[in-house]
């Protein structure tokens, strides 16, 4: 940071009784009086009234004093003014150049007055230092912030701006400047290139309205690409809304509690505002935090809406970890933001029916991806001891059915809530395993699931039928190819031996039908077996109506479980 020294004495102001003085053989003949400070100064004998023109005006030959309350930065920066014109040593720097230079703005310390005054002197040292460099340029802006309504209509918070957006825009090769860059691995001494997003970190120490103003002129050049101002966005949010939880800690009362959340709200939808219209410009982690922080805040909903649109257009390329966020419950313990992901579901699944499907393939990998996704986020948050039946089952039942190739992950996340909750009551274990489509199971998990203990009964003779079903399937084929062998080979005997005898064709050929009739299954076997797939289909659909099997399926347990031991 550059500094400018003005004046060669020493500093002679002293405090006595809420009274500033400057200790003179002179007694004082002038008192200014600004906010609860006095001033005893001197008219002429120092050229503080020479070099300015605001007192000039006001000083009058009475002893009344002169009231400056309204001087941009208060007692410190007209004490710096004060002092330039005793000829007091200051230092001044980009920390206090702003109250210095409205302050003699205020005071008309100009050339018109007098030359070489401060108003010059301290324009010189702006232009030449302060806008010439990084970091300078970055305090300076953020002071303007005390006295902004003058800083604006001096053209410093302008000039400030321009300076940073020229720098940002700056080749990374001509980087010459000190710059704060503190990410996690990162270590200046080992890396000889700057880093693409050098700026970042410097410019989230500012003002929201400061911030935002940089931003959307660097978006306005179109020469950074959007991933990098997606990347100062996510810089600020964690430095200004990183620990938002809801409710304030400590003794704050409430209206600084309001005041606190109006500011983190006013933060958040200036940064949502400020995400580039590219996707990908920003992570889906990134979208999903600012969604949970928008419940937060209280946003207004066209801001939600907005982060649902987005998070549902990137769904895809979420993780587990990504979507592992945390809420507060009623009762103050934390629990994962089940309906959260839920609504985000949803989203991407209305944004993907509103797609025309150039690729038909592509379009339903896209949704069996998010079925993926979910069930193993089901696998992580089941664990959770206050995660209630009904979310787990409203997140699972989302997706439609072609988006789960197989059910095995689904199996998975049930039995291990299952496991969770022993305490489970029979209703809930039925109304969670009504999901699963024991069809879409592998045989290892079938295998399983016919020995679970947590499993309802109504799902584990579910999972035998479908066992069976398959089994029979599977051997169909291999008893209808050595049926057909047994008739053909008995057919060429009987044609051999009409040949040979042919008094015995009536004998043979009543054989040969007899021997074709032995080989089809008979009506009854035909009706039996029938009855039970239809038995099967009521216990499957009627799984959910009652809570003791019947005499019958009990039979029918019996019977596919010998079928299925031999």
């Amino acid at each position: 940071m550059k500094f400018m020294k003005l004046g060669t004495r020493p500093d002679t102001f002293y405090t006595e009784e809420a009274t500033r003085t400057v200790m003179s053989d002179v007694p004082s003949d002038l008192t200014i009086k600004i906010n609860n400070v006095t001033y005893l100064l001197h008219k002429f004998q120092y050229p503080l009234l020479p070099k300015c023109g605001l007192l000039q005006r006001l000083y009058s030959d009475s002893d009344d004093p002169i009231e400056l309350h309204d001087i941009p930065g208060g007692e410190e920066a007209f004490e710096l003014c004060a002092k330039f014109c005793y000829g007091i040593t200051i230092n001044l720097s980009a920390r206090n150049f702003v109250s210095a230079f409205c302050a003699a703005k205020f005071l008309r310390m100009t050339e018109a007055v007098e030359p070489g005054n401060f108003v010059m002197k301290l324009e010189s040292f702006f232009s030449s230092c302060i806008l010439q460099g990084w970091k300078d340029s970055i305090v300076t802006l953020q002071d303007t912030g005390r006295v902004y309504e003058w800083s604006e209509n001096l053209g410093i918070v302008r000039r400030c701006i321009e300076s940073i957006v020229d720098k940002i825009l700056t080749p990374t090769t001509k980087v010459s400047w000190s710059y704060t860059y503190t990410r996690p691995g990162y270590e200046k001494k080992q890396q000889k290139s700057v880093p693409k997003d050098w700026w970042t970190e410097d410019v989230s120490f500012l003002d929201i309205d400061m911030f935002r103003c940089i931003v959307s002129a660097v978006k306005s050049t179109n020469m950074v690409v959007p991933q990098l101002v997606g990347e100062a966005l996510h810089v600020y949010t964690s430095r200004w809304l990183m620990n938002v939880t809801g409710h304030e800690g400590g003794s704050t009362s409430l209206s600084q509690e309001e005041d606190s959340l109006e500011r983190k709200r006013r933060i958040l939808e200036t940064i949502v505002g400020l995400i580039p219209a590219d996707k990908g410009s920003v992570s889906i982690r990134f979208l999903l935090r600012l969604l949970r922080l928008a419940s937060v805040v209280a946003a207004s909903p066209v801001i939600k809406s907005q982060l649902l649109r987005l998070s549902g257009l990137q769904l895809e390329e979420a993780t587990v970890n990504d979507l592992l966020l945390l809420v507060q419950s009623p009762d103050d313990q934390t629990c994962s933001d089940v309906d959260l992901v839920k609504n985000v579901v949803e989203n991407f699944l209305r944004q993907w029916k509103r797609r025309a499907p150039v690729d038909e393939r592509e379009s339903v990998r896209s949704v069996r991806k998010i079925g993926k996704l979910i069930d193993s986020y089901l696998k992580a948050v089941v664990k959770e001891a206050n995660i209630s039946v009904q979310k787990v089952l409203s997140l699972a039942e989302t997706l439609p059915g072609f988006a789960r190739v197989d059910h095995d992950d689904l199996y998975t996340a049930i039995n291990t809530y299952l496991k969770e909750h022993p305490d489970l009551s029979k209703t809930d274990r039925k109304q969670l395993c009504r999901v699963l489509d024991c069809q879409k199971l592998s045989p290892q998990v079938r295998a399983h699931a016919v020995k679970n203990e947590r499993l309802p009964l109504r799902t584990v003779v579910q999972v035998l039928y479908f066992e069976q079903e398959k089994s029979n399937l599977q051997t169909s084929p291999e008893k209808h190819e050595s049926k057909q062998h047994l008739i053909d080979e008995q057919s060429h005997k009987t044609r051999g031996n009409r040949t040979l005898a042919p008094s015995t064709s009536r004998v043979h050929d009543k054989s040969d039908y007899n021997q074709q009739l032995r080989s089809e299954p008979s009506f009854k076997e035909r009706e039996i077996t029938e009855s039970e797939t239809d038995k099967g289909r009521e216990i499957r659909d009627d799984g959910a109506s009652r809570s003791q099997l019947n005499s019958r399926e009990k039979v029918l347990i019996r019977r596919i479980s010998q079928r299925t031991d031999s």
